[in-house]
């Protein structure tokens, strides 16, 4: 079979190192019969490994010549489809369980779309574990003080609980990204607090809109706009403020 030419419309950098495939194989730790979904399996590198132990998987590819490669493997179900577009929940309402284990080496020029997306649907997700630019890695696990801190991070922490389980380098990858990668792990709350995820989407993005100047020029105002009577301390800048007292505010502002 001719050979794959990686895309850039695609954001295509295939995994090819062995020894890194095995050590995110073995951070998934996957169990055969468990229902997986692989965003972007590429070339089968990981996709493989993946199979072997599970039995069967399903993947989601954009680029249709490599999802007619895959198509050829009897033990992958294909959607060849923009992942962006994909109901989660209507695929783990199709599964024997619907507790979704979600895994992907995901383009790093769409990976916070798809985290958002997926954000819509963490309600059948079990854990999910991704392949993504450190940058970004370090800014969904960032810590309240910190410059990485800001709204990807309050939005997934209050959802997730999230480490960050490897570091991979650009050698790793074929073409190389200009870019040090990580794989993370994301773990849905049992018990999330219960809010308005889009009120919570855009308080925090208001928040962080001006992330230098005092939340009183930003946030304050928009709690003005909404005659919001309780009592939260404007006198500081978005990065200072915890997610607790985001969620919390936008329950007492909802309420």
């Amino acid at each position: 079979m001719a050979q794959h030419q990686a895309r850039k419309r695609f954001g295509q950098h295939f995994l090819t190192d062995g020894a890194v495939i095995e050590q995110i194989v073995q951070a998934i730790a996957p169990q055969r019969g468990e229902p997986m979904v692989e965003i972007g399996p590429g070339l089968a590198a990981m996709t493989q490994p993946l199979v072997e132990r599970l039995g069967k998987l399903h993947v989601i590819e954009l680029d249709r010549d490599l999802a007619v490669r895959l198509r050829q493997h009897p033990q992958l179900q294909v959607t060849e489809s923009d992942v962006l577009k994909v109901d989660f929940s209507a695929l783990a309402h199709s599964m024997p369980t619907t507790a979704l284990r979600v895994v992907g080496n995901l383009p790093y020029n769409i990976s916070t779309p798809i985290l958002f997306h997926l954000l819509e649907h963490v309600a059948v997700v079990k854990d999910q574990h991704f392949m993504l630019q450190k940058e970004v890695v370090e800014r969904m696990v960032a810590q309240p003080s910190t410059a990485n801190y800001g709204r990807l991070s309050v939005m997934l922490q209050w959802r997730y609980d999230m480490e960050m389980v490897l570091l991979v380098g650009p050698q790793a990858f074929n073409p190389p990204p200009r870019v040090d990668s990580a794989v993370v792990r994301m773990t849905p709350w049992a018990q999330p607090a219960a809010l308005d995820a889009r009120l919570l989407s855009e308080l925090v993005q208001v928040a962080f809109s001006q992330r230098r100047k005092l939340l009183r020029h930003t946030l304050g105002q928009w709690l003005q706009a909404r005659a919001f009577g309780g009592v939260f301390d404007v006198k500081r800048r978005a990065e200072e403020v915890a997610v607790a007292e985001y969620v919390a505010l936008a329950q007492a502002v909802s309420a």
